[in-house]
């Protein structure tokens, strides 16, 4: 997930029927506003093109992750929920009849008709399973819209009314250990994302870990706000987590920053500045120039450079794009690509290489993910850069938030990046020009080549860069297995040093 784009809305008190609905009332009049906003927002802006036939059954189906003896069928042109044995409702598959003229209806009609269906069927649910109404009208929508987003992408999702106030306050998953949390599979509560050089990156901790309790007391997915309070604590003090990770539990005590960390990380040694930017916050930029410029100004300056984005999980999408910039003086640094117009965007660097075209070398890993793999797409498909390392996770998707009547949002992916020569980063990630991820061995040769010449993934760049979305599945593991994803290793600075103390590598390691 690359940014978050569209209007924030309603401050907490307006979220006063969204809680009552939560704790059980239910409103069919509410619900079928919360569907009509939804739908109609998916359907006309999601990535991907869905008929409202499918919407429908899959939102059904995601009851069943509430109450199991729930179960929804499409069969015959009639959409089917049933309890057991018992058939609660049946009706038309919405979208599937056509006008008496013969003419389908209207793209807007027929999201009105799909909320208009699923909000009786939601009723009839409510009415009979005893499991939902405990469960909530919050997590009713929420397990609906889970299997909805299951089928269409990774990364959207339905935020209910009181996370997405809490999200507005900047408290949800955040803490001064340095991770953030997120619901997983079956109600586990898991750790999304690390900042590198953290308190948990430092302890061991690693995202998928699954959080069972802060300080003894228990949290999961449907606790997770309790989860952000609990982590949250005064600078220098102690917490206590209880984690599992597969089999394994593990116990930790980490104790919070006492000062927040810095993104960017700069030191001057031996004629190269090393610099590792560990996320894209929104002065990255800015404390890039000023790196640049400090080093620039010492009585020795930098005859290359190094910028460290392994474990780097994005971030700012726009300060993506002005990091990028900042080693450009013209031409595509990014685009993305959408169904609706306005997912459509073209980034152009406008600037001046304020690196003044000093060899720059880009290091990645498996970690590197979203905007900072635009950086080192846009870097090394322009030929300003070479990239060292392993392919990167792959997370290339834009979503918008679109606020609901209830107080609660959807986000959704409806565009996807593209770097400069037009090959998508979803699901590709960024490939080396030079891979560590296959061992030492692998590694020294593939310098050795370089210093005669040749490029040893020259082919395997060049049939990336000639990759156009949606690439097949076959084709994206394929391209991924010529340098797999891995872990950043002391290997990744030692290459980079070889190829800005030896030109002619560095120069055979460019697209050609």
């Amino acid at each position: 997930m690359l940014g978050l784009l569209g209007p924030l809305h309603a401050a907490r008190p307006a979220q006063a029927q969204a809680q009552a609905q939560a704790q059980g009332e239910f409103s069919r009049a509410q619900l079928r506003a919360v569907l009509r906003e939804a739908f109609a927002a998916i359907a006309e802006r999601h990535l991907e093109a869905a008929a409202p036939g499918d919407l429908a059954l899959w939102s059904l189906r995601g009851l069943t992750a509430i109450d199991p003896g729930l179960g929804a069928e499409a069969q015959g042109g009639q959409l089917r929920l049933r309890l057991g044995p018992s058939l609660l409702r049946e009706a038309p598959v919405p979208g599937a009849a056509a006008t008496p003229a013969g003419r389908g209806t209207s793209p807007r009609a027929a999201v009105e008709a799909l909320a208009d269906s699923l909000a009786l069927f939601y009723a009839e649910a409510w009415a009979a399973s005893a499991t939902l109404r405990r469960a909530g009208v919050e997590r009713l929508l929420q397990a609906g819209f889970d299997e909805v987003f299951n089928h269409l992408d990774p990364y959207s999702r339905y935020i209910t009314a009181e996370e997405a106030w809490q999200a507005r306050q900047r408290r949800v998953g955040q803490s001064g250990l340095g991770l953030r949390v997120a619901a997983g599979p079956r109600e586990a509560l898991v750790i999304a994302t690390l900042t590198p050089e953290g308190e948990a990156a430092r302890a061991g901790l690693r995202e998928g870990d699954e959080l069972r309790s802060i300080d003894g007391v228990p949290v999961s997915a449907s606790r997770i706000l309790l989860a952000a309070e609990l982590l949250e604590g005064p600078p220098g003090s102690a917490v206590e987590l209880e984690l599992r990770r597969g089999g394994q539990r593990l116990s930790v005590v980490l104790r919070r920053a006492t000062q927040a960390l810095q993104p960017l990380q700069a030191e001057l040694q031996d004629g190269i500045l090393w610099m590792r930017l560990g996320v894209f916050s929104t002065n990255s930029t800015e404390q890039l120039a000023e790196a640049l410029a400090s080093a620039f100004a010492s009585p020795t300056p930098p005859r290359g450079l190094v910028l460290d984005l392994r474990g780097n999980r994005g971030g700012v999408l726009t300060q993506a794009m002005s990091v990028a910039d900042t080693f450009l003086t013209d031409g595509l640094v990014a685009q993305s690509l959408g169904r609706h117009p306005d997912a459509r965007r073209v980034w152009e660097a406008g600037g001046s290489d304020l690196a003044r075209g000093l060899p720059l070398v880009i290091l990645v890993d498996g970690r590197t993910a979203s905007a900072a793999e635009i950086v080192a797409a846009a870097l090394g498909d322009r030929g300003r850069a070479v990239v060292v390392g392993s392919a990167t996770l792959g997370k290339g998707l834009i979503q918008i938030v679109i606020p609901l009547p209830n107080g609660a949002e959807v986000l959704i992916s409806w565009s996807r990046v593209l770097a400069p020569a037009g090959w998508p980063v979803q699901g590709l990630g960024v490939l080396p020009a030079l891979c560590t991820s296959l061992g030492q061995d692998a590694a020294r040769s593939g310098l050795q080549a370089l210093a005669s010449g040749t490029a040893p993934m020259g082919a395997v760049l060049a049939r990336l860069r000639q990759a156009r979305a949606p690439v097949p599945g076959s084709e994206v593991a394929a391209l991924r297995a010529a340098c797999p994803p891995a872990e950043g290793r002391d290997l990744d600075p030692q290459a980079a040093r070889f190829l800005l103390d030896n030109p002619a590598a560095y120069r055979a390691a460019l697209p050609r």
